[in-house]
């Protein structure tokens, strides 16, 4: 019975973690997408507009770094007979999955109307609105991983699940967008091409998605009372933002891992271009998501096996030397096999990344209890999804400024038009590359929370609280 609900409870999480990653793909990737090529079609000030909304969702997001701990510490503090969790992943994922119909909708045509001062505060408004909601939904689905289990073994277990979801998630949606978009495009208008009507529905797929996934993992996990989260001191309000820097390895982790994410973002973000014009084949995009998918199955379930035989620090290294490659390949090679070599050295080891700096937050969970005497669960693992928000925003700037500065707006590649692909290369490979290595550098020296630490951090907080 206790290692059925295991198995239900892991499962219920994982697919919790799939509909999330596909709302977070559709907003951090394939809003800008739609945002260059189609949102302003027709529209007199399109650059002008393109340039405008990229800058508000950066400034809203990057606004957002003071309330997400903020948030975090309104979830720790909630007291449900369901647990702190459960009723902010059912809100967060009902009011978010409405949220994202609304802005790949065309605002009911004020995307294309003269009155640009109309659709610039309805879209702050609305923008403002699903972000507040998939915070709370997003900070409340990572931070349940300590809730959960107190092991490090099934914490691994739970974020390989999760993160096996998540693969599944975001590369399927890098699978299926282009052909979903075309598909209803050509069955609204009779043009199999890339168009508004079809993103509109792209966006509809999005919220049940979503909002169906989230449902499940509210109701199918169960917190754990352990002693540790029982006789734990809860972060207090005014105690927010000290519970996060007085965790030095919590914030040598930030850091680096920030680094990486703005790197990964604008290689990753900025793929549909490469494809589009540099190859001028956007359809086989998709090649992307059925790497990331064939390479996600591959390993993230090797992860903890992985971890276990040669740690946490080791593979993130192995990861990142093979990113490394990929961004080599990208620079150098102008073909379709060198940029899809690229594409499977870049995008394969990412779970890999991802997952040895989730472990590593969670743990730090214990870590700053064990140093501050203040258990923050929500608090500490906002920093996980709050850094992705804030590389995302960045990825959506980024995407405009590059196809903006390339001549790389549009829908489709156009032959003999005058494409800048070395500024391109430089913007999207060589500035990441650094990125990258300094990230490496920054995990390697400054976080010392290995897995035997946390274990002998573990022993000593039970010892203390009897």
């Amino acid at each position: 019975m206790r290692e059925n609900h295991l198995m239900g409870q892991r499962i219920s999480y994982m697919l919790g973690a799939l509909g999330h990653d596909v709302y977070y793909a559709a907003i951090n990737s394939y809003f800008a997408v739609y945002l260059a090529a189609n949102m302003f079609q027709g529209s007199a000030h399109k650059d002008e507009m393109i340039a405008l909304v990229t800058s508000l969702v950066l400034v809203i997001r990057l606004v957002e770094i003071v309330f997400d701990p903020i948030i975090g510490s309104i979830i720790d503090n909630t007291q449900t007979k369901n647990g702190k969790f459960k009723p902010w992943l059912i809100v967060g994922g009902i009011m978010s999955s409405i949220m994202v119909m609304v802005m790949f909708s065309g605002f009911g045509g004020l995307t294309t109307s003269s009155n640009t001062t109309l659709f610039t505060i309805v879209f702050i408004i609305s923008f403002i609105i699903l972000d507040a909601f998939y915070s709370f939904k997003d900070i409340a689905l990572w931070s349940m991983i300590p809730a959960l289990s107190a092991k490090n073994e099934e914490r691994e277990t739970l974020g390989t699940f999760a993160r096996f979801g998540s693969a599944i998630g975001a590369q399927g949606t890098s699978i299926l967008v282009f052909p979903i978009v075309y598909f209803f495009t050509a069955m609204m208008t009779g043009s199999y091409s890339e168009g508004s009507s079809g993103w509109f529905i792209f966006g509809v797929i999005v919220a049940i998605v979503q909002g169906g996934t989230a449902l499940i993992a509210a109701f199918g996990t169960k917190e754990q009372d352990s002693s540790l989260r029982q006789k734990a001191e809860k972060t207090k309000f005014v105690d927010v933002f000290k519970a996060l820097v007085t965790n030095d390895q919590l914030m040598w982790l930030s850091l680096a891992y920030i680094l990486f994410a703005l790197a990964y973002g604008a290689v990753n973000g900025t793929l549909p271009l490469l494809f589009t014009f540099v190859l001028g084949n956007q359809l086989l995009f998709s090649a992307v998501g059925w790497i990331g998918f064939i390479g996600s199955i591959l390993l993230v379930p090797l992860f903890p096996k992985l971890s276990q035989s040669f740690g946490r620090r080791r593979v993130f290294t192995g990861a990142i030397i093979s990113m490394l490659i990929g961004l080599l390949l990208f620079f150098f090679g102008n073909s379709e096999i060198t940029v899809i070599l690229g594409v499977i050295f870049m995008t394969c080891p990412y779970q890999l990344v991802f997952l040895s700096v989730l472990m590593t937050i969670t743990d730090s969970v214990e870590y700053g209890q064990w140093k501050n005497g203040v258990r923050s669960e929500s608090v500490t693992l906002a920093m996980r999804p709050l850094l992705d928000k804030v590389a995302g925003a960045f990825q959506n700037g980024i995407y405009s400024f590059v196809a903006i500065s390339a001549g790389m707006t549009g829908a489709k590649y156009i032959a003999g038009a005058n494409y800048h692909v070395g500024m391109f290369k430089i913007y999207v490979y060589a500035i990441p590359a650094i990125l990258i290595i300094i990230s490496l550098v920054l995990f390697l020296t400054k976080v010392k929370l290995t897995e035997q630490r946390h274990r002998e951090i573990v022993a000593d907080l039970e010892k203390r609280l009897g």
